[in-house]
C-alpha cells in the first residue's frame, strides 16, 4: 500500500492536487484489522501459495530434459505466478525480516534466472517448451506480459534487500526487449496481448533512472491498437491463421482495438484494461501529459457510472472475464475477478496522485475492503478467483487454482 502527501498549486485553485508516493516502509499499520490480516499474509498466505506451487509444479516442470508429454504439463503463465510471490514476499521481508522466507525467495530467484539466454531473454516455457516460438503471439501468450511481473518482483526485491542478482538479471531482460521492440528500424511493431509490463517499466525506470525504460513504456502504451496494419493481425497470417479465427472477435478485449488516446469506454478483459490504464496514468504523470490524463478520466468515469458492482467488483461477464454493456450488472452470474479488484486499487491510487479528488479515494477503499480482502479467506489459506455478489451456497473459496493468478496477486 502507498499513503500519499497532497500539496496545493498556489494562485490556481483549479488546479488539480497533487500529489508524491511514500513508501510502505514510511507507513505504520495499528489495529487489530489490518495488523491481524497482515500478519496472517505472513505466517499463512506466503508459506501456502509457495507449498502450492511446489505440489503444482511450478518449480518442476520446466527441467531442462521436459519433454512433450510430461507431467506436469506447465502454462505458459506460470513463471508469473513465482515472479508476483517474490514481489508479495518482498514487501514482507522489507518491513519484517525473516530468514526462513528471505531463503525461500533466493530459491525462487535462482530456479528463474536458471534459463535466462546470453541476450538476456528470460521466460521459462519458450525456453524449455517451445523455445522456436519467441515472440510469435504477442496477442494470446504471456511473454512481455511475465516479464513485467518479473520485473516489479525484481524492483520489490532490490528494495527490499539490496541484493542485485535478480535486478541485474532484469536489467539485461529489459535490455533486449528494448532493442527488440520499437519504432526503430529493424525492431518489431508490436505489444503484449495482456498490459502488465508497460507499469512494470516505470517501476524500473524508478529505481535505475534509466530513460529508456520509460520511453519503453510510452512505446508500449502509444503502439496499441494503431492501424494500418494492426500488429495482431500481422501475426496472425505470419502464424497462418485466419484473422476470424480469433475467439475473442473483437479487440476489445486486450484494448487494442483503437489507439489509447481515442478511448473513451471501459471494455473488453477487466484485468487487463485495470493494469494498462494504471500505466496511462503513471505516463501522465512522468511526462506531464494531459491527454494521458484526460483519457484516464474518461475511462474511469464511464467504469464508475456504468460498469462497476456496489462492491468495487469489476467485469460482469465469465465470457471474457470482463465488460459487456453499460449498467449490465447481474449479482448471481457476476464475475468481479479479485485481480480485477486489485488493479482497480492500484489505478484509483495512481489517479488519486494525479488530482485529488476524493471519488479516486472513495473507489479505492469500496473495492480494497470489498472486492481485495474478499479474495483471502481470513486465515490466508483459501481464495476467491471471482465474486459475484449472489450466491445458493455453492460458491467456496479455494485452496488453489491451476489457473493461479490471483492468490500470489493478494
Amino acid at each position: 500500500m502507498t499513503s500519499s502527501l497532497y500539496s496545493h498549486v498556489q494562485g490556481d485553485e483549479q488546479a488539480p492536487l497533487r500529489s508524491s508516493p511514500v513508501p510502505h516502509t514510511a507507513t505504520l499499520f495499528q489495529g487489530a484489522f489490518w495488523e491481524s490480516r497482515l500478519q496472517s499474509l505472513r505466517e499463512q498466505t506466503l508459506p501456502a501459495i509457495y507449498r502450492h506451487m511446489q505440489q503444482d509444479g511450478h518449480f518442476t516442470a520446466f527441467r531442462e530434459d521436459w519433454y512433450a508429454g510430461m507431467r506436469p504439463i506447465p502454462y505458459v503463465f506460470w513463471e508469473s505466478d513465482i515472479s508476483k510471490w517474490i514481489e508479495a514476499a518482498s514487501y514482507s521481508l522489507a518491513t519484517h525480516p525473516d530468514a526462513q522466507l528471505e531463503a525461500l525467495v533466493d530459491e525462487a530467484i535462482s530456479f528463474l534466472l536458471t534459463l535466462q539466454q546470453p541476450d538476456g531473454y528470460l521466460n521459462l516455457w519458450f525456453t524449455q517448451v517451445e523455445p522456436e516460438k519467441r515472440w510469435t503471439n504477442l496477442r494470446d501468450y504471456h511473454e512481455l506480459y511475465c516479464a513485467g511481473h518479473l520485473i516489479e518482483a525484481a524492483v520489490a526485491h532490490f528494495q527490499a534487500t539490496g541484493k542485485r542478482k535478480l535486478i541485474d538479471a532484469v536489467c539485461h531482460y529489459a535490455d533486449y526487449i528494448d532493442a527488440t521492440f520499437g519504432v526503430e528500424e529493424g525492431k518489431r511493431r508490436g505489444y503484449c496481448g495482456h498490459e502488465e509490463i508497460e507499469l512494470a517499466l516505470i517501476k524500473l525506470y524508478h529505481v535505475t533512472h534509466e530513460q529508456r525504460y520509460l520511453r519503453l513504456s510510452q512505446y508500449f502504451v502509444e503502439a496499441r491498437g494503431k492501424r494500418p496494419p494492426h500488429y495482431f493481425d500481422v501475426e496472425a497470417e505470419q502464424r497462418g491463421e485466419k484473422l476470424a479465427d480469433f475467439w475473442a472477435s473483437t479487440y476489445e478485449y486486450n484494448q487494442s482495438h483503437m489507439p489509447i488516446r481515442e478511448q473513451h469506454e471501459m471494455v473488453g478483459h477487466a484485468v487487463r484494461a485495470m493494469y494498462l490504464f494504471s500505466a496511462v496514468a503513471e505516463l501522465a504523470r512522468e511526462l506531464n501529459d494531459e491527454s494521458l490524463y484526460e483519457t484516464c478520466q474518461d475511462i474511469w468515469e464511464h467504469l464508475n457510472s456504468r460498469r462497476l458492482y456496489i462492491t468495487g467488483g469489476a467485469g460482469s461477464s465469465e465470457g471474457n472475464e470482463g465488460f459487456t454493456s453499460d449498467y449490465d450488472l447481474p449479482n448471481s452470474s457476476a464475475y468481479a475477478e479479485t485481480c480485477a479488484a486489485i488493479g482497480l486499487v492500484m489505478w484509483s491510487q495512481r489517479l488519486l496522485q494525479l488530482d485529488a479528488d476524493h471519488r479516486y479515494a472513495d473507489v479505492m477503499e469500496q473495492a480494497l475492503y470489498n472486492g481485495v480482502l474478499s479474495g483471502a479467506s481470513h486465515d490466508g489459506t483459501s481464495f476467491f478467483y471471482v465474486n459475484p455478489l449472489e450466491s445458493y451456497g455453492t460458491h467456496h473459496r479455494q485452496l488453489w487454482f491451476k489457473c493461479a493468478c490471483c492468490p500470489p496477486n493478494i
